[in-house]
């Protein structure tokens, strides 16, 4: 097996148990507006980015709500996940912390390739005071295209400037799979909300159950 000598971290549903607060943030809105959503609608697009997402609702709702009414659905479950975010309730991921620490034991680099805006991103890490843990991240406003688009990876890749062969990827979502998969790096999936369907487990170096296995996973 490789010795991987750099890491790069997904975000959301990997790290920070965020997923379950933007589906409640957004169902919420939903409720008091009138808008028909549930939990399989949100489950169907995970892994994307906000302007994609908010385009789809567009294409959902604006028929029937209108344009404007979409907007305010949109800007007001973003704020509500932000007042989340800011008030504490998104926690790490069961084992984020000791693989960080294992990590700097063995001295292994570690970035953060993200779909999410950066100051989320920001008010999420200092919130829990791991800033400092990663030398670089990326974000939505890095790229041109979010995953599966391989583009966030690409550039991780090239800052941490190692072999392909030393990096791995450590994703949630089956978009972030594909787009490790398809810049030609070795990904490690641990499943949040979805489990992984046939074809996204062929695309992945191994598939753990939580963050607490990768460590026994690096030293294989």
């Amino acid at each position: 097996m490789p010795t991987y000598q750099g890491i790069i971290f997904d975000l959301d549903g990997l790290l920070f148990d965020t997923e379950r607060l933007y589906y409640q943030a957004t169902q919420e809105v939903a409720d008091v507006m009138g808008i028909p959503y549930d939990e399989a609608t949100y489950h169907g697009y995970i892994g994307i980015s906000d302007d994609e997402l908010w385009r789809i609702y567009h294409d959902l709702y604006d028929t029937d709500f209108g344009q404007e009414k979409v907007n305010q659905f949109i800007t007001r479950s973003f704020n509500r996940g932000i007042e989340m975010f800011e008030n504490g309730e998104a926690h790490l991921k069961e084992g984020a912390l000791e693989l960080l620490t294992y990590l700097n034991k063995k001295r292994i680099s570690k970035v953060i390739a993200s779909s999410n805006q950066r100051r989320i991103i920001d008010i999420l890490l200092n919130k829990v005071g791991i800033r400092e843990e990663f030398e670089a991240i990326f974000s939505f406003e890095n790229v041109k295209r979010a995953k599966p688009d391989p583009e966030i990876f690409q550039l991780a890749h090239q800052f941490l400037s190692l072999p392909k062969k030393e990096v791995l990827v450590l994703e949630d979502s089956q978009n972030g799979v594909l787009a490790a998969h398809r810049a030609t790096l070795d990904v490690v999936m641990v499943p949040d909300l979805i489990e992984p369907t046939p074809a996204t487990k062929a695309k992945t170096t191994h598939i753990l159950p939580s963050l607490l296995e990768v460590p026994a996973f690096l030293e294989m």
